[in-house]
């Protein structure tokens, strides 16, 4: 069954990581027996994209990987002496993934002599983005790092720092009209249609290949998000077609655990049946927690992506949370880092950098987590472990 998508993507087989976990059922669905021949398949492909990237960048560049970008001794020692200026410009912060993306860039920039002048969090407005960038170039830095909230909406603000002679490096999203080496240095990504790829074939593997889901997926222009919903809708088509997707709805937020687990609520309701929602990233994965919480449904499967803490503890606990693909933020921010560095020298960077999915589930979520945020796991993680 999983042939097709082993053929198309043209993966090799690297370490794997994954165990198999037992399959709970939904409200009045009698326990099945997982197949041991479709676990082991799924297993199997998962271990082989494992530290591969499936996506291209958003103008369908080729992929370089991030471990590759680095400065010499010389290279470094040349930047600390330029005396260089950087912004983060966000578009939401106070999330996992946004606080370690700005660990890493923070980080990476004081190794390097370069001065984080500002970090803005837009809150996902598109105006409020434009006017922390128009306040940032008032203070005339050297690099901007910034994720655009609307790739049309920001474009104008983005072009007037490129003007400016400010080097953009961006994270995941470009604004529209914008070409590499001429606007902006490089943009960095997660593998977001590896991450949609590995959630589709953790949450398969606990359906035992069949059943009712719902997917609540980001209702936006925005690259990274689509990118994931493609990944995982592509794989359940082509590879399980016993599972059906009854119902989807998007969110737009600011509100997206609010939201989803408005959304969540009402899947819940309407359709007796279902065994699995899929949320496109781990703060809307907590409105599907809570919905399913309040409606006695804690048997729900659910898949998402980012390896936040809230998801991380389900993971732990093993409870309803069945797995993820994460992305690597820490390790992307140091990227991004030294990408507007090696520009600013004159050097010819890759236009598109990117970090492959890993995926995780309850056996390796406490080691995923150092992997991920270059930091042993919270006590409320470790502590929530249920062997």
């Amino acid at each position: 069954m999983l042939e097709h998508t082993k053929k198309i993507l043209g993966l090799t087989a690297v370490v794997g990581i994954l165990g198999t976990s037992a399959c709970s059922p939904a409200n009045e669905r009698e326990d099945v027996e997982l197949d041991s021949d479709l676990v082991a398949e799924i297993d199997a492909a998962l271990e082989e994209i494992t530290g591969e990237v499936l996506s291209e960048g958003p103008n369908g560049e080729e992929a370089s990987p991030a471990s590759e970008v680095e400065l010499t001794s010389d290279q470094e020692a040349e930047v600390a002496d330029m005396g260089l200026t950087a912004a983060i410009v966000m578009h939401y912060g106070g999330n996992d993934w946004g606080n370690a993306q700005i660990a890493g860039l923070t980080a990476e920039f004081e190794r390097l002599g370069i001065d984080v002048i500002a970090t803005t969090d837009a809150d996902f407005s598109p105006s409020t983005q434009v006017s922390d960038i128009e306040t940032v170039l008032q203070q005339e830095p050297d690099i901007i790092v910034s994720i655009p909230t609307d790739e049309v909406a920001t474009a104008g603000a983005y072009r007037q720092a490129a003007e400016q002679g400010v080097t953009l490096v961006f994270m995941d999203n470009v604004p529209e009209g914008f070409t590499a080496g001429d606007e902006y240095a490089s943009v960095v990504s997660s593998d977001n249609y590896g991450n949609g790829v590995t959630s589709a074939y953790l949450l398969a593997r606990e359906l035992g290949g069949s059943g009712e889901i719902g997917v609540i997926y980001h209702e936006a222009d925005f690259f990274v998000t689509q990118q994931r919903y493609d990944g995982f809708m592509t794989t359940l088509e082509n590879e399980f077609p016993d599972i059906e997707v009854v119902q989807e709805q998007g969110i737009a937020g600011p509100d997206f655990a609010g939201d989803a687990q408005a959304v969540a609520n009402a899947m819940l309701t309407q359709n007796a049946d279902l065994a699995g929602i899929w949320a496109v990233w781990d703060v809307p994965a907590e409105g599907v927690m809570a919905a399913a919480r309040e409606t006695g449904r804690t048997d729900i499967k659910i898949a998402t992506q980012d390896l936040g803490t809230n998801v991380a503890i389900a993971l732990a606990s093993d409870e309803m949370v069945v797995g993820l693909g994460a992305q690597l933020p820490f390790d992307q921010g140091v990227a991004e880092a030294r990408l507007g560095a090696l520009s600013l020298l004159g050097e010819e960077v890759p236009p598109y950098v990117a970090v492959s999915a890993l995926p995780v589930d309850h056996d390796n979520v406490l080691e995923a987590w150092e992997q991920v945020y270059n930091e042993t796991p919270p006590a409320s993680v470790e502590d929530a472990y249920a062997d």
